[in-house]
């Protein structure tokens, strides 16, 4: 199946035309710089007991180890692995496994407490911000930068299969210096 798609962000800057080499999916895009990161919710930072209340809030029960898995992801403004994830906890003396860091993700993903993103098979990262919104990924450094949903603008996707509804669109621009 073949469909042209238009995807252009908005900006005050000249805008800069790409095309997708491989597999075509995209016909045309305007890409500007990568915006400022988005400022902490509520502009305050996250404490322990914070951490507990949005876990409570999300239905999830507040054990030690899920505190400082949540607390990890939502001390900074960041995308963060897995295993990274699993190496700040442990330097924390909250041993944790790999399996009970996965575990709980899969569990905070299916509570909507957080985004998982997939780069590559071999790329998952997770997001905190689970607003509608899209990511520059730096392939050289491996940094994601947020890109606000009102400034990505879509058109001419194709119809939806008979039966299915459509829960989201990701979008992920790959960069590398030039």
């Amino acid at each position: 199946m073949t469909f042209d798609m238009h995807a252009s962000f908005e900006n005050g800057h000249s805008p800069a035309g790409i095309q997708d080499a491989g597999s075509g999916w995209m016909r045309h895009a305007e890409i500007a710089p990568p915006p400022q990161p988005a400022r902490r919710e509520q502009g305050q930072r996250h404490t322990r007991t914070s951490i507990a209340r949005l876990l409570h809030k999300h239905d999830i029960a507040p054990t030690r180890q899920r505190i400082e898995i949540a607390y990890t992801l939502f001390e900074r403004e960041q995308h963060l692995s897995a295993d990274q994830i699993l190496s700040a906890v442990n330097a924390r003396d909250v041993k944790s496994s790999k399996a009970t860091v996965y575990n709980t993700l899969k569990l905070f993903r299916e509570k909507k407490l957080v985004r998982e993103l997939i780069i590559d098979p071999t790329k998952v990262f997770y997001d905190r911000n689970t607003e509608p919104h899209h990511h520059f990924y730096d392939v050289e450094s491996g940094e994601l930068t947020d890109i606000p949903a009102q400034n990505v603008h879509i058109e001419g996707l194709p119809p939806l299969p008979a039966g299915v509804i459509a829960e989201g669109i990701d979008i992920i621009v790959r960069t590398r210096r030039g």
